[in-house]
């Protein structure tokens, strides 16, 4: 998911941080000093970095390095950032694989066929991983790597979409009005999936009690339009998982022809280790296709997915296109075309490195981290929303009691985290639970219990801050901080100002926040 930019007019390029400053002449740095034996003795380092419009002359390539370094030092510490899923460690050794795959274009089969290959090996390891049907060779299911679960949804949507109406067109019955059914907590790409490819929504709302899909409203939902169900293993929020079986059984007993998609972004490379007995992969009839983030729980560095296919009768062949490019016959299903090999080559050092022994025990590891984080915060009078003992992912979703009556809220707790150089967000909940406020902590690879108890102990000092402060101090320390954050300050500048407050999405309905994934 990629924001964005916009081009900046002329007057905002060229308008100073300071009015008045653009009449004040500073001295030019000598020519001489051009280049001198320090990167801050250059006249580069007396000027602006360039924002608007590429340097009409180059400058040194230690120079260049040091100005965007020290840029981006102010950016925050991916380790601290307990917002994200998204892999921040991994070992030297596969670094220096995947950096020396930089060159590589992945889908130049013919110049680098040992590359794809790697790729042929991930897609069977996962595919056996969520138990795809292999006993017989009439059977063959089908994967591809893509640069994330977003593409990954999309590629699953439109096969989907395209199955469904073909049986429509051989019916003879009309097929301009596809429905797909999923919950309200869904994680945006599956609302672009349906704009995107004009596919109605129907969502199975979350309550206050209930943050996953109801296996039967879902059901009651389908339709002879529905191409099919999403369900979620993982969800973004709290990190349940959703009830699949259920789903499936349902439709089996109501003999309903529609297939279920599962979102494992998250929870793909977990279960398999952590609870292996609970049914939710292609042992169930109904599921037709699973994606799951590489760059999350695979834990590679971003972006790499992967999607996989039951059988070919679920991936319509008009969506494959068999082409020669680069010398090589090929059969592609990809939104994009050119992409690096380097995180299909991490993933799989990282599947062959840890093994299923490796891989269990670091997802049992961060399981026990989660439920240690939870048992302190309970402790410390928060409620708990997620699921603990392996039930979910490894994460805690938590809440201040409202019993409790504090004058602040979620939101000023995660400001003071964030003045500690934690990135803690709080949300707003789905569409009907949406008065519901929630913090949530990821616990991935790296978050050790020692700097578990260093974030137990700021969450306390946290509080403590807070509790001591009025009402007004609160108000005026959260308005400041809604002020000057980078989003508003004018720093970063994301969001184009003609598609700025939409009403097209959930979050512009319903004031949902999307958690980020």
């Amino acid at each position: 998911m990629v924001h964005l930019a916009t081009v900046s007019s002329d007057e905002t390029a060229n308008a100073p941080l300071v009015n008045g400053l653009d009449k004040i002449k500073l001295e030019e740095p000598s020519e001489e000093d051009a280049v001198t034996c320090s990167v801050y003795g250059s006249r580069f380092a007396a000027n602006e970095l360039p924002k608007h419009e590429m340097p009409d002359h180059e400058m040194p390539k230690e120079i260049a390095y040091r100005m965007i370094k020290d840029d981006l030092s102010l950016d925050g510490n991916p380790m601290l950032n307990l917002a994200s899923f998204v892999t921040t460690y991994m070992e030297e050794e596969v670094e220096k694989l995947m950096s020396e795959a930089l060159p590589k274009n992945f889908i130049d089969y013919e110049e680098y066929p040992q590359t794809a290959d790697i790729q042929n090996r991930c897609v069977n390891m996962i595919a056996r991983m969520f138990n795809a049907p292999t006993e017989s060779s009439d059977i063959s299911s089908m994967g591809t790597s893509t640069v994330g679960s977003s593409e990954a949804i999309m590629l699953a949507t439109l096969a989907m979409k395209k199955r469904w109406q073909n049986k429509r067109k051989a019916a003879g019955k009309d097929y301009s009005n596809p429905n797909i059914v999923m919950n309200s907590a869904v994680q945006v790409c599956w609302e672009k999936a349906a704009r995107y490819f004009e596919i109605g929504e129907r969502y199975s709302f979350c309550t206050e009690e209930r943050y996953v899909i109801d296996p039967e409203e879902a059901v009651k939902l389908v339709d002879e339009n529905t191409i099919g169900i999403c369900a979620i293993i993982g969800t973004t929020y709290t990190g349940e998982y959703e009830d699949v079986k259920a789903i499936n059984d349902l439709l089996v007993k109501n003999n309903i022809d529609c297939p279920i998609h599962v979102d494992a972004a998250s929870g793909g490379f977990v279960v398999p280790f952590v609870k292996p007995e609970l049914q939710w992969d292609f042992r169930l009839e109904k599921v037709i296709s699973i994606n799951v983030s590489g760059h999350k729980y695979g834990l590679v560095y971003p972006g790499v997915g992967w999607v996989v296919w039951r059988s070919p009768e679920y991936l319509p062949k008009e969506l494959v296109f068999n082409i020669n490019y680069l010398g090589a016959d090929q059969a592609s299903f990809t939104l994009n075309f050119s992409k690096g090999a380097s995180q299909v080559i991490g993933q799989y050092y990282q599947l062959i490195r840890l093994g299923k022994h490796g891989f269990r025990s670091i997802m049992l590891n961060l399981t026990r981290t989660a439920d240690y984080l939870a048992a302190n915060l309970k402790q410390m009078g928060f409620v708990i929303m997620s699921k603990g003992a392996g039930a979910g992912l490894p994460l805690v979703a938590f809440r201040l009691d409202p019993t409790e009556k504090h004058q602040y809220d979620e939101f000023a707790v995660a400001h003071q985290l964030r003045e500690r150089g934690w990135v803690v967000p709080a949300y707003t909940m789905a569409p009907h639970s949406e008065k519901l406020k929630l913090m949530r902590v990821v616990v991935r690879e790296d978050f050790s219990r020692s700097r578990c108890d260093t974030l137990i102990k700021d969450i306390k000092l946290a509080v403590s801050t807070l509790n001591s402060m009025d009402k007004k101090r609160i108000d005026e320390h959260t308005k400041h901080v809604k002020k000057n954050t980078a989003a508003s300050s004018g720093k970063s500048k994301h969001n184009h100002p003609d598609y700025q407050n939409e009403k097209h999405s959930l979050q512009g309905k319903t004031g949902k926040t999307h958690a980020v994934c």
